[in-house]
Parts: C-alpha cells; structure tokens; sequence
C-alpha cells in the first residue's frame, strides 16, 4: 500500500512565548513529509486560538484543549485527521495528553522527561504496547550523525571492554535568580508542579543518562548522587554529581549544572575501555576523537565516506558544512515518521527507521532522575536497576 501524502500532526503546548514548541516545528518540517494542521497551544483558549492564527491554521482546527483536540480529530475520517501528537508542554502536562491520545489511536512525539512519576511512565509503555502505537521520545542528541558513530564503535568492541564513562551537561543560565525574576522557561523548570521531582536532572541529566546509555549500552546498577541547591530561594536542585555502577563492572561520573557561569549547552562524553577511549562534544558535533593505547588518535568527521551505516543515513548535508541541532532533532521525526507510515501501510520499517528514543527509553530517563533524587535525600548508594514494561 503506497502512501501518498504528507503525514499530518497536531501539537500540544508550544504557543506564546514558548521556546521548545517552534523548535518541534521547524525540525518536522525540515523534510517536507510532515505538516502540522492541529493543534492545542495553550491551556489558555485565547493563547490556543492566538497561536494557531500565527500559523495560518485552519480556525476549526485550533482546540481550547487537548480533551477536545484528542476527541474531534478521531472523529475525522483517514487522511484527514491527524496521525500523531506532538506533547511540548512542561513536564507535568506530558502524561495526560499522551494517555488521551494513545487511548484515542494516535501515534505520539513526546518531549522529554516522558513523565514526572514512574508510576505514568509504566502506564504508557503499556499503552504504547496495547495499542501497538509509535512512540517517540526527542532526546535529539541521539540524532547527530557521530553519535550513531561513536556507538556503532562501541557495539563492534573496536575499544575493548568499557571501563568507565564520563558524560557532563554543563549550563550557566541559572545562575542568578531568573526564576524569582518572572522569565517563563526559569520558571516552570524550578517549580516542583510543573517540573516534578527535580530541575536540574530532570532538565539536563536526564539528557546526560540518555546519551551515555544510548551510546555504550550499558545499564545502571546502582548511583550515588549529591544534589545542591545554590541559588537561594529555588525549590529544586540546580547542580548534581553523580557517581555510577554498571552492570558488568564499568564505572561512571555523570554531572549536570545549570548554575556554572560561561557554560552553555556543553554536553560531553568519554567512554574508556581496555583498549582506546572515544570523546564527542556537542557543542562541537562534526568530529568524533577516537584515542588508542598503541597507535596515533583518530578524529571521525561528518559526512565522510568511511562513517557506518547508521553516522551515513542520518547525515543530512556533505562534510565541512556545519550541521548540528536542528538537524539531529529532525533525524528524531524522521526516523520516527518513517516508522509511522509503516505501521499506516502496513509494511515493515526499515531497521534504520527504528532508530529513535522510544517510551520505554522515556520509562528508563524517568526512574533514574527519581532514583537520583533519593539517594541525594538519602546521601549514599541506591539500587537503580530498572526495566520498563515492554
């Protein structure tokens, strides 16, 4: 069964002001395979309608909520109605349009963390699995072309056995009281209501978490965790070390910051093993340095012609152009899409189509946050083994 037309979606959250909401826009429109035609913007009606005027929507297809927007889109016929849901609202606003729609028959784009409690994150990995839905999760740096790299290395054990990683996500945005001040993203990122149980792990730990896991396959066993709160007055952490046992025997330092001044999006990781070391940056993301014991390092560069399968089919322009966020968040949505229009089709994705976060990824971010959140409270070692329903 060909598939003849663009994909449709609607979003949740994403209206005034917000910052997170446009940059889902313009990444699902980058391969022009995907059009957003609905939507519930805001949970103000006003903000919604607002909104969607600026995006040229069709008015009728602008919802005061996402109840409305889950009810009324099922009801249109194949085509017509949108066939996934894209979740960009705070935290705790993910688990309640993702549950809507999942029960409604809608695929679902979810941002992360999936949810602020364990307890949702399982209810939607069973979802996901009784309605035999797509779910994607946008941890985006598992987009970049290098990082598909740097695990491929891994998986093919071209640097021995894995001896300890180190991820970092450093950010100075909090350093002063932004929050208490009224700025919008400050806000709701250090509300315990919106935010859930932390800020600063919630917000770029579980980033950190994700990508070391996606890149070296390992799982946790067991973490320490100390967790600072430095500006006076903020209800959540905004520092966090922690110190991590894997399964098998490697050892790993994971921290996040958003409260280290002159840092911006300085998302890190080195992997050691028995026989080299891989590094890649974020904030440098077109070259992989690879590191051995008994022969001159190595730098991988995006785009080149001796990249795997994987670095080759997610990159997006030839080598020496820069290509970097944007581009690694739209490899989500069309990994994520392809996938989609399979299940649409009723064909088989490609195994490169299968190559985004999923719920169950979202369920793992989810109860390693909470779990370093007790043994910050706790201030010591806390099993973490966790395997989400399937």
């Amino acid at each position: 069964m060909a598939f003849d037309r663009k994909l449709k979606y609607g979003m949740v959250g994403g209206g005034p002001g917000a910052f997170i909401g446009g940059v889902h826009r313009m990444v699902a429109a980058l391969d022009q395979k995907i059009e957003l035609v609905a939507g519930a913007f805001s949970s103000s009606p006003e903000k919604s309608r607002q909104q969607g005027a600026e995006l040229l929507l069709d008015p009728k297809r602008v919802y005061g909520t996402f109840q409305e927007m889950a009810e009324k889109e099922a009801g249109l016929p194949d085509g017509e109605r949108i066939d996934f849901v894209s979740i960009v609202t705070p935290n705790h606003m993910h688990f309640a349009p993702a549950k809507a729609f999942l029960e409604a028959g809608f695929h679902v784009v979810c941002d992360k963390p999936m949810t602020t409690t364990v307890e949702e994150a399982e209810e939607l990995c069973r979802l996901v699995g009784k309605h035999q839905a797509v779910f994607a999760l946008t941890h985006n740096y598992t987009g970049y072309p290098l990082v598909k790299q740097a695990r491929d290395f891994l998986r093919d054990g071209r640097l021995g056995r894995i001896r300890k990683v180190v991820v970092e996500y450093p950010q100075g945005w909090l350093s002063t009281p932004l929050d208490a001040e009224g700025m919008k993203q400050a806000e709701w990122r250090t509300d315990p209501a919106r935010a859930g149980v932390s800020s600063c792990m919630g917000d770029l730990g579980s980033h950190a978490e994700n990508l070391a896991r996606y890149i070296t396959g390992l799982e946790i066993e067991e973490l320490c965790a100390d967790m600072t709160t430095f500006v006076p007055g903020r209800r959540l952490e905004d520092d966090a070390n922690v110190l991590i046992h894997y399964k098998g025997g490697a050892r790993g330092i994971l921290y996040a910051s958003q409260i280290s001044p002159g840092e911006e999006n300085n998302l890190r990781i080195r992997v050691y093993g028995e026989a080299g070391a891989l590094e890649w940056h974020q904030e440098n993301p077109n070259y992989l340095h690879v590191r051995y014991l008994d022969r001159p390092s190595e730098v991988y560069t995006r785009g080149s012609g001796y990249l795997g399968e994987a670095a080759k089919a997610f990159t997006r322009i030839p080598t020496g152009h820069p290509e970097g966020y944007l581009e690694a968040f739209a490899n989500i949505y069309r990994a994520a899409g392809n996938t989609m229009v399979a299940r649409i089709t009723g064909g088989k994705p490609a195994a490169l189509d299968l190559d985004f976060p999923t719920v169950q990824d979202g369920a793992v971010g989810v109860s390693f946050i909470h779990k370093t959140v007790e043994s910050g409270r706790k201030g010591g070692w806390v099993k973490a083994a966790y395997t989400p329903p399937a």
